[in-house]
């Protein structure tokens, strides 16, 4: 048997803000090109996750480690797409000065964009379907279309691990089916692609592993491993409701999102 490498390995990590632990001692090791789901309730941790992740919070205690090295060696090695209601989208720049960002890692802040940059941002909004948007103000942009463009962002940093956060949450049906392209166009490249969904039945038939968590690992492992009712009662307790035809949904109507709350908070 071939050993696979690790592109990504999370050894021990706790992270929170100030003296509030939001994720207690983390580990997992994510192969080379694989398609992660992210799973868990409200306020269970996830973006804190992806924040540590690309290096925009701080780890309490342990590791992050990308192709063996720490955590910030590799320029530009992870993209991250966050939740849309982080962005200000008030801000005035076109759709592509936005995704002629995700080249900056490679150019640096004050240097022409080269005839190569240029030609991966074109791409990129051909990609994602947004090419006629290039020079939209990106507040003008629908939901779905804004998170088009972030996606066009990620794609031209040519990353090795693309993060995105809820990337399904509020968008419309084409935007979704865009997205899941993208990962199975990412996967054949063999980009590793981590994404946190509260949609169960489409982190189990779209991703080959699924990260089930609640401020810990609860489990890690393939749908069907992690799927299970003694897993997903630790996780989501009786929120969780499973249908007869085998659907499995969660009712997530009423607790407050502490881990936003903290964030907001923390900033």
């Amino acid at each position: 048997m071939t050993h696979t490498p690790h592109r990504l390995e999370v050894q021990n990590i706790s992270i929170g803000y100030g003296d509030k632990i939001i994720m207690h001692d983390l580990s997992f090791q994510v192969p080379h090109g694989a398609r992660v789901a992210v799973v868990g309730p409200n306020g269970a941790g996830k973006s804190t996750l992806f924040k540590a992740l690309v290096g925009l919070l701080p780890v309490k205690s342990g590791r992050i480690i990308i192709h063996g090295e720490s955590l910030g060696v590799h320029k530009d090695c992870v993209a991250y797409v966050p939740q849309r209601e982080e962005v200000d989208w008030r801000f005035p720049v076109t759709v592509n000065d936005v995704v002629m960002m995700g080249r900056f890692g490679q150019m640096g802040w004050f240097k022409r964009a080269s005839a190569h940059d240029r030609s991966l941002v074109r791409k990129s909004l051909e990609q994602m379907g947004i090419a006629d948007l290039a020079e939209h103000s990106i507040g003008q942009l629908s939901g779905g279309q804004q998170q088009r463009a972030f996606l066009a962002r990620a794609i031209a940093q040519e990353p090795h691990i693309l993060l995105m956060d809820e990337p399904f949450t509020g968008v419309d049906v084409t935007t979704q089916e865009v997205t899941l392209n993208l990962l199975d166009h990412l996967h054949r490249k063999q980009v590793t692609a981590i994404i946190s969904t509260h949609d169960l039945n489409l982190a189990a038939s779209r991703f080959d592993l699924v990260l089930l968590l609640n401020h810990r690992l609860i489990a890690f492992g393939t749908p069907q491993e992690v799927f299970v009712k003694e897993n997903l009662t630790q996780a989501f307790g009786n929120s969780l409701l499973v249908m007869e035809n085998g659907m499995m949904l969660v009712d997530e109507c009423c607790p407050p999102d502490e881990e936003h709350h903290h964030h907001a908070e923390a900033q």
